[in-house]
């Protein structure tokens, strides 16, 4: 196991080593590789992934490639997840053949232990239901459902991930979303993990921030339709 302090590049590196590649790929109906890439395919929706890719890997072909491999199926499209770390020529390649980027999010890592708490206030967090190792829960008051979020514990590595945050509107800023978070990694720990992580867009940072988790970096998914 990579040793895991607080440091982003330390965090960065857990994260390349454990998140990327076929563990993406879970439930995948169908998995191909070429070279260094990882293809797989969820219904009608294709995905794209990779660790970090070494300098001298012949970007073009492999771009080329992919596109001609899920232009041969009947996907309707197919995603093509970026890191900010990549190599810097990937990104113009892919806008050049036709993919379009969405979002740009942040890569959110940190200890579990740092993003323990108690929740406060009238609001009450409970694991709502499961789904092999992913677990849903919800944040209520007075009985009222506020909030909601997913943990995804990633089998095989240290790694759990925090996903699907929402908050009612009128109960924002009103410490739903940080219970919210506590709840799941106090299970989370209960169950092994030592690493949270989340793609986090800048409304979730300052909260994931405040329980200890790290910006390492960014990603952006680079979309192909048909």
């Amino acid at each position: 196991m990579t040793p895991v302090g607080q440091d982003a590049a330390t965090l960065l590196g857990a994260y390349d080593e454990h998140l990327r590649g076929p563990v993406e790929l879970a439930g995948a109906t169908d998995v191909a590789t070429d070279g260094p890439l990882y293809r797989g395919r969820f219904s009608d929706t294709g995905f794209v992934t990779h660790r970090p890719l070494a300098p001298g890997a012949d970007l073009p072909a492999l771009v080329a490639r992919t596109i001609a491999h899920f232009a041969a199926t009947d996907v309707v499209e197919f995603e093509w997840k970026t890191r900010g770390h990549d190599l810097p020529g990937l990104a113009p390649l892919l806008r050049a053949h036709g993919l379009v980027p969405g979002p740009e999010e942040t890569l959110m890592v940190g200890p579990v232990d740092l993003a323990l708490g108690e929740s406060a206030g009238p609001v009450t967090v409970r694991r709502a239901g499961a789904d092999g190792d992913t677990t849903l829960w919800l944040a209520e008051a007075d009985g009222v459902l506020v909030g909601t979020g997913r943990l995804e514990v990633v089998p095989g590595t240290p790694f759990a991930g925090l996903w699907g945050g929402a908050v009612d509107p009128a109960w924002r800023h009103r410490g739903v979303y940080r219970a919210l978070t506590a709840a799941r990694a106090r299970y989370a720990r209960a169950h092994g993990v030592r690493l949270l992580h989340s793609d986090c867009l800048p409304t979730s940072r300052p909260i994931l921030e405040r329980a200890g988790l790290v910006a390492v970096g960014t990603t952006t998914p680079w979309v192909w339709r048909r």
